[in-house]
């Protein structure tokens, strides 16, 4: 469980600060329905941007915002449904957008829940403690963003083969930036990094998207809650068969999800993908890989790999070669002219991320093996959009050359209507088991948990994952006890 304990003068120091730089606080259930916000604070976002180093913007940490940069109220879920002539496959595709959190990614929102139980109960303390965000990218981005508008020091940890957009922006962003070995696939080496600010910093507290209960929990009451009513939205009188959701592993937090969507769905698939590169859920693997923003090598603590059904490997040659497909004029053209893609789909295409498009793939190859209909819908999430990629782009441009039509229906035939499924398991007892043992290496051994915690995580789900999926209410509570306490709503 999530721990909720109070230091009450901790507490008085948080509930100063905010008070002092006019911090009010969201809820889980203003997140998951913003006409719950109240009006004064609606009115006043419609002067603010949405990348804006403003409180308000913690308001926007939402699947929910209207499309704007700036002045964006609420409305429906941000989604898309990708029709047949991209895909390949009959069964509906529907993705979530992250492009519209403030960042620009849905991550925002999970390092927002592992702040701000800490934050409300004084367990950190804003005069004293360092924030600090380990991650492969993004989460270490929306940690930092929560904790400049929650007026909260920060150190953001990332690995140094990351994008250039992704430190151009911390460096503005966060107290402090540290670059650590290699790429996506090196966390240990973030863990390594994190361990060293423990032992020489007694001022830093550790975020650790990869075992903080507030990383699932988010994903479980908002990002599950935000899919099942894109479902119903786009569903509306038809009778479609919710029949799956795939999510690549970074830091398992948006798989958390699934566990919301079984509640309601119980006949649901749920689908977790990696890098072919990399393939540790697949074949306790190790290596390297492309596809920013997951993270691997490892098993994440807040895995419930009991709900996982399938797991894919997605080659990152493929995740690639259709960023550059999805973002060339050329690709673009191809697209229109000659596989009949409709002008509405080809715009949003940038949408998609790496990541976004690697959960693409693993919902294909889904639909390919459960032979899924026009009847049938899978959901995924674009975790940011091709925003971040820019710089990608051009390199891929340096090393192959100028976009060309051919180009196009290569990449388009070998890696999109031609995804096959491959490199893909249907879990059993006995593998998912074989999964979650893995997280006895990284984190018994090397973390220091113990291995009673680990078997509760397999045997206990009431003690476990069914007391944290309890724990919003609680935390919405003291969300609210703070705020009053601030005397800030009352001035509104």
């Amino acid at each position: 469980m999530i721990d909720l304990r109070k230091n009450e003068q901790a507490l008085e120091n948080n509930i100063r600060r905010a008070r002092e730089h006019n911090i009010i606080i969201p809820t889980f259930e203003q997140m998951k329905d913003p006409n719950k916000i109240p009006e004064k604070i609606r009115e006043s976002l419609k002067n603010v941007g949405l990348w804006d180093v403003n409180p308000l913007n913690l308001f926007r940490i939402t699947w929910k915002n209207e499309r704007k940069d700036s002045g964006g109220q609420f409305g429906k879920p941000n989604y898309i449904v990708l029709p047949k002539s991209l895909t390949g496959v009959d069964a509906k595709i529907l993705c979530m957008v992250g492009k519209y959190f403030p960042t620009g990614c849905h991550k925002v929102g999970a390092s927002y829940g592992c702040l701000v139980p800490r934050l409300v109960t004084g367990q950190f303390d804003s005069d004293y403690h360092r924030a600090v965000w380990p991650s492969t990218g993004n989460y270490c981005r929306g940690g930092a963003f929560n904790s400049k508008l929650l007026s909260c020091h920060s150190i953001a940890i990332l690995p140094a083969d990351m994008s250039r957009e992704r430190f151009e922006w911390l460096s503005k962003i966060a107290g402090e930036v540290i670059a650590t070995p290699g790429c996506e696939s090196n966390v240990k080496e973030i863990f390594d990094k994190t361990w060293e600010l423990r032992r020489t910093r007694e001022d830093c507290m550790i975020f650790n998207q990869f075992d903080e209960m507030g990383n699932h929990l988010w994903h479980y009451e908002v990002t599950g809650h935000a899919i099942e009513e894109a479902f119903n939205d786009f569903a509306g009188d038809r009778k479609l068969n919710f029949a799956g959701a795939c999510f690549t592993s970074g830091s398992a937090g948006t798989t958390a999800s699934g566990d919301y969507l079984k509640e309601k769905f119980p006949h649901i698939k749920i689908g977790v993908g990696e890098a072919l590169q990399c393939p540790t859920l697949l074949n306790n693997g190790f290596g390297g890989h492309r596809i920013e923003g997951i993270g691997d090598k490892h098993i994440p603590w807040i895995h419930n790999v009991k709900n996982t059904d399938m797991i894919f490997a997605i080659d990152d040659e493929d995740s690639q070669k259709l960023l550059r497909l999805f973002n060339e004029p050329k690709g673009r053209e191809y697209l229109a002219k000659e596989c009949g893609v409709d002008v509405e789909t080809i715009e949003n295409l940038a949408l998609f991320g790496i990541s976004g498009i690697a959960n693409m793939i693993s919902t294909i190859k889904m639909a390919k093996y459960l032979e899924l209909t026009e009847n049938d819908v899978i959901a995924t999430v674009l975790t940011d959009s091709a925003e971040m990629y820019t710089s990608r782009v051009r390199e891929l441009k340096e090393a192959d050359g100028e976009y060309t039509d051919k180009m196009a229906a290569i990449d388009f035939n070998l890696h999109l209507q031609g995804i096959r499924t491959d490199n893909m398991e249907e879990l059993t007892y006995a593998t998912r088991k074989r999964i979650h043992n893995l997280k006895y290496y990284t984190w018994v051994e090397q973390q220091g948990r113990d291995v009673e915690e680990l078997n509760d995580l397999w045997y206990d789900f009431d003690k476990t994952w069914g007391s944290v999926h309890k724990q919003a209410p609680e935390i919405d509570a003291l969300i609210n006890e703070f705020n009053e306490r601030t005397g800030l709503l009352k001035n509104l």
